[in-house]
């Protein structure tokens, strides 16, 4: 009997990109085209991208999740998923993908079980008709946060390759 090696597998890095800043965008193809790490956004529309061997768009078709359904189904274990939507966050750290939200949070298996608490409550007053709010504006601050983040992700997996 022998046993098959396979050739350790190459970082990916998916992007919910429907809702993603311009700026976090930007920040990833010049993460994709400095490290060569391929970068794939994913919406229900076309999204500009530069061209670069690093960087594509996946047009998927429009409809409740669909997005969120395709990056689950691509993402796999070692992977990075750029994501704000935290069901698809759980859906991507059940298959040991890391997740950084837009803001430059990390989302792992510590934290998503609050996080999905919070989403649930929160859905639960909307409702019931209580006026919530939404998230505070987009900062120069959230972006220096999400680029550090990556970057510190980015050099644990060269550290670490992935199987």
């Amino acid at each position: 009997m022998t046993l098959e090696r396979h050739a350790p597998r190459e970082l990916h890095i998916w992007v919910d990109a429907d809702a993603c800043p311009v700026a976090i965008k930007e920040i990833l193809f010049r993460v994709a085209n400095r490290t060569k790490v391929m970068v794939t956004l994913i919406a229900n529309q076309m999204v500009w991208v530069p061209p670069s061997p690093w960087i594509r768009c996946l047009q998927v078709p429009a409809g409740f999740d669909v997005a969120d359904q395709r990056i689950a189904l691509e993402a796999q274990a070692g992977d990075i998923v750029v994501t704000a939507d935290v069901p698809l966050a759980a859906l991507a750290i059940q298959k040991y993908a890391s997740v950084l939200d837009p803001r430059g949070d990390l989302i792992d298996e510590n934290s998503i079980a609050e996080r999905l608490t919070m989403r649930n409550f929160m859905t639960e007053l909307r409702a019931s008709g209580i006026n919530t709010g939404g998230p505070s504006a987009f900062t120069a601050r959230d972006s220096r946060n999400f680029a550090n983040q990556l970057d510190r992700l980015l050099a644990r997996r060269t550290r670490q390759p992935i199987k």
